[in-house]
């Protein structure tokens, strides 16, 4: 094999890790993001409703 071609392969092996590492850095992301959201989502679910007569957003122009 010449030393042209060695060095092709090498590249495509390389690159072909490379884009492995990206797809698993981007799965890991996601499922990051995805417990991030069922965390969020249960500790909305966790609040207690607010009293009867007191509302939920703050008036900032009195």
């Amino acid at each position: 094999m010449s030393d042209v071609a060695a060095t092709a392969v090498a590249l495509t092996q390389a690159q072909t890790q490379h884009t492995a590492q990206i797809l698993m850095l981007k799965k890991q992301h996601e499922m990051q993001q995805s417990m991030i959201d069922m965390l969020a989502q249960s500790v909305e679910a966790a609040k207690p409703p607010a009293p009867s007569g007191q509302g939920t957003v703050v008036d900032k122009s009195a």
